[in-house]
């Protein structure tokens, strides 16, 4: 009698650590399919202070770059594209931050 209880017991354990390894798997594929919310929130903020710093004709460039980029990660973010819109994103922020750079 004990040896079965012993075995329905082993059952368990494995069917739990089967749903565990599933779950697990599933929340990283769910993490790495979110929505790139920090990367537009930085690269809008990065824009901003762009404009705020008093640009120049080359950093004036640098910014109508990084918003079209910006627009551009937009576009991916609403056709789920969420790979294509975090390094869009991500780029238009790095425009902002040269044009803050270039400018006086």
């Amino acid at each position: 009698m004990d040896c079965n209880r012993y075995l329905f017991m082993g059952v368990i354990n494995r069917k739990t650590a089967i749903t565990v390894i599933y779950f697990s798997l599933l929340m990283a594929l769910i993490s790495c399919a979110s929505a790139p919310v920090q990367e537009m929130s930085d690269a809008r903020q990065a824009i901003q202070a762009a404009k705020e710093g008093g640009a120049s004709a080359n950093s004036q460039t640098n910014i109508s770059k990084a918003e079209s980029l910006l627009k551009e990660a937009e576009a991916a973010l609403e056709n789920g594209e969420y790979k294509k819109a975090k390094l869009t994103a991500t780029e238009a922020r790095n425009e902002a931050i040269k044009a803050q750079q270039t400018s006086p």
